[in-house]
């Protein structure tokens, strides 16, 4: 026990008589612990994130897309009985059409016409159960009601980001300019996580575009359906009862399918930052093998003299072992200290559920630390095996 004591004693004074050495040694370790484990942990979070979205916003919603054969132009188009005809599929709760506006310019108050023509927001005529469909409520006010669809009022619903933006207050009475024509904000619709677009947009019924705006008919460009049961059947089946039967039918899709594909794609990405960071893992121990060659026969003499004194090989490597056992357990927390810290700085900053593994943690601090023994066995093995005569001519 008391040689242990010594040779840890010697081990630990070689590693800080050369502190800005040491430290150099174990960036490779730390650098390669702390990619690995930042890169996990923010894709962990990532995954954690979406999957909270998925909950928060079910797998039953299906968006359908007119295709280019319906319609004419360039605007393709859902006539207004395929909405119907949708509704009645036996799995259907709920469908929405909308139909996006162009070159209507929306301001908050006269002389900003400049900025948000060049910054346009968007204007949608939407139907009445749009907020049911997406399952969104509104933060103020109502939405567009059968009053306003039958008698044409100019009235309007804004998304949240543009209320922020235009500083409306809750409950006020506000009016905004579409093409100079003054429309009353009735409500505000909160944020809309699966079409981020229409945080920023502004809602109107059918009825006031074609008075208003020369739209020529209610036709739909964009279906929401609600469907809790058999989706991904009722998603086969809406392209065919829109089209009826027809080859130009629409495109329907589940937009949660596409957030669990981006979690596969991380599954990837995840998969490969493993790799990169195993990589810098051992870049670092070819470093700790190179430092710790070149200490050897920096400390030749003292190498020599111990081996004068009665110590044997064995003693000597394991000394030599030892300071590289304490780089790679140094090198494993302070990554794995800084990885955990990246993780919830960019989940703080990106309003993510920090997700980290203390078994990965620890579980990657113990492969820097068999990195770095693994790497000292070479500088070890050479210090044990030099005689003391051989020292002299070294230093």
């Amino acid at each position: 026990m008391r040689r242990l004591r010594e040779l840890l004693g010697v081990a630990f004074s070689g590693l800080t008589s050369r502190k800005v050495r040491t430290l150099l040694i174990m960036l490779g370790p730390v650098l390669g612990v702390a990619a690995i484990v930042a890169a996990i942990g923010i894709n962990e979070s990532s995954k954690g994130h979406l999957k909270a979205k998925l909950q928060e916003l079910g797998t039953d919603l299906i968006v359908v897309n007119a295709s280019s054969g319906l319609g004419f132009g360039q605007d393709p188009v859902i006539e207004a009985a395929a909405v119907a005809r949708v509704r009645r599929l036996p799995d259907v709760v709920a469908v929405t059409g909308t139909r996006q506006m162009s070159d209507i310019v929306t301001v908050p108050f006269a002389g900003a016409e400049d900025y948000y023509r060049a910054f346009p927001v968007p204007v949608i005529a939407s139907g009445l159960d749009l907020p049911e469909t997406l399952e969104v409520p509104l933060v103020s006010g109502r939405f567009l009601n059968d009053f306003d669809e039958s008698s044409g009022a100019r009235v309007a619903v804004i998304g949240r980001d543009l209320a922020d933006e235009y500083g409306y207050m809750r409950g006020e009475s506000r009016t905004i300019e579409l093409n100079g024509v003054p429309y009353g904000v009735i409500g505000v619709l909160d944020y809309v996580l699966l079409e981020p677009s229409m945080d920023s947009a502004v809602f109107m019924t059918f009825t006031s575009a074609m008075d208003d705006w020369d739209l020529e008919d209610p036709d739909p460009s964009r279906l929401y359906v609600r469907a809790p049961t058999n989706t991904v059947q009722v998603a086969e089946e809406i392209p065919t009862v829109v089209s009826l039967g027809g080859p130009d039918g629409a495109n329907a899709s589940v937009p949660t399918d596409l957030l669990d594909a981006q979690s596969q794609v991380d599954e990837s990405l995840n998969n490969l930052t493993k790799m990169m960071g195993g990589l810098a893992l051992v870049v670092g121990g070819v470093g700790i093998a190179n430092v710790m060659s070149i200490s050897v026969i920096q400390r030749s003499s003292e190498i020599g003299i111990r081996r004068a004194l009665g110590h044997s090989r064995g003693t000597i490597a394991l000394q030599f072992l030892f300071e590289a056992l304490a780089i790679g357990v140094l090198g494993g927390i302070v990554g794995a200290g800084v990885g955990a810290g990246v993780v919830w700085a960019v989940a703080d900053a990106r309003g993510y559920t920090m997700v980290l593994s203390v078994v990965g943690l620890i579980g990657w601090a113990l492969v820097s630390v068999g990195v770095a023994v693994v790497a000292g066995l070479y500088p070890s093995t050479k210090a044990a095996r030099l005689e003391p005569l051989e020292t002299l001519r070294l230093g």
